[in-house]
């Protein structure tokens, strides 16, 4: 009996030796360094986020973009301003914002089916003064969030001097308590990696040429034009209220097809709906340097990405980026 438990005792010993020494082998073999602290970057601009993004998702706001709807309000506090095509020819603002919640915003319009394309890459939660009901079917659809005050979504108030639908401004911040933010897939774009210390900077893309202004032609009812200043490129025709226009050090144009939306108008004008994925031929201005690019978004929620004419990627470096969201029929002209 005494021998049995004497070699039991001496077995259990062996194996605590045993595991005790895969332990320390483990601990050995740890190095200072192995892992990194993995910072979270804005979806949006591609920045770092050192203290994590923002417990609020991204919101697309609608913005007026006539003088009906001046002066517009909040757009320098945006990270994206997607201008797209709406009845008539006019142009309607999509601004994103996910770091800043502006206070006021406006003057503040309906959505349109675009707005699935534009809002989707970021699962953005759409912001509007309401929208027809096919598109309200055509965004439940696709799975995105939508507040309207059409449906008794806060943060909406009267601008005293206007009349509607001209006069609805928003309190981001006060809305952003009743949204919730799910999973993001993003990014927006593919951001440019910061290069190595001593690395050969890269090659410019394929065609680039140094530019200092832009118009983007619509329509035979809008164009849009953008100087290169301070800061990055304005438009120089927009309707922004003193010192709050969207400046950004990249201008991008995309050209896609536009179809029938399927409604009219209060009007009786045929709605457009710009189709903002698949490819076509585009524009990515970065800072002063122009460069013809075709681009590519997998379906609504892809990452809008671009190549140069020889088929090398073109990458938008950390910034805030206007989207020229025209027609097919559409054109740029730059200088």
């Amino acid at each position: 009996m005494k021998l049995r438990l004497a070699v039991l005792l001496s077995s259990l010993a062996l194996v605590a030796a045993s595991c005790g020494g895969d332990d320390s082998e483990d601990k050995d073999t740890t190095k200072e360094g192995d892992s990194q602290p993995v910072v979270q970057t804005s979806p949006l601009t591609g920045a770092e986020l050192p203290d994590g993004g923002p417990a609020n998702p991204v919101f697309v706001v609608k913005v007026e973009n006539t003088r009906a709807g001046s002066p517009q309000y909040g757009l320098n506090q945006a990270e994206i301003v997607v201008e797209q095509m709406v009845e008539g020819g006019v142009t309607r603002l999509a601004a994103l914002y996910h770091t800043v919640l502006p206070n006021k915003i406006g003057h503040v319009r309906s959505m349109r089916a675009t707005d699935v394309g534009i809002a989707a890459p970021v699962a953005g939660q759409i912001v509007a003064s309401g929208g027809a009901g096919a598109t309200y079917d055509v965004v439940a659809a696709n799975g995105l969030t939508v507040f309207s005050e059409d449906k008794g979504a806060p943060g909406f108030s009267s601008d005293s001097s206007k009349s509607r639908p001209y006069n609805r401004l928003l309190d981001l911040a006060a809305l952003a308590g009743s949204a919730t933010a799910g999973a993001m897939p993003g990014p927006y774009f593919e951001f440019t990696k910061p290069a190595e210390e001593g690395a050969e900077p890269p090659a410019p893309p394929a065609g680039a040429r140094p530019v200092t202004s832009a118009s983007i032609t619509f329509s035979r009812s809008h164009t849009t034009t953008l100087a290169l200043g301070e800061g990055g490129w304005s438009r120089t025709n927009g309707f922004a209220a003193a010192g709050e226009e969207f400046v950004a050090p990249n201008l991008v144009v995309v050209f896609a097809p536009v179809v029938d939306a399927g409604y009219k108008d209060p009007g009786g004008n045929s709605v457009p709906e710009t189709k903002f994925e698949g490819t076509g031929r585009g524009l990515v201005v970065i800072g002063g340097q122009a460069v013809d690019v075709t681009w590519t978004k997998e379906g609504p929620g892809g990452t809008l990405k671009f190549v140069d004419a020889n088929g090398a990627p073109v990458t938008m470096p950390v910034g805030k980026t206007w989207i020229q969201l025209a027609p097919e029929s559409g054109s740029v002209a730059v200088q």
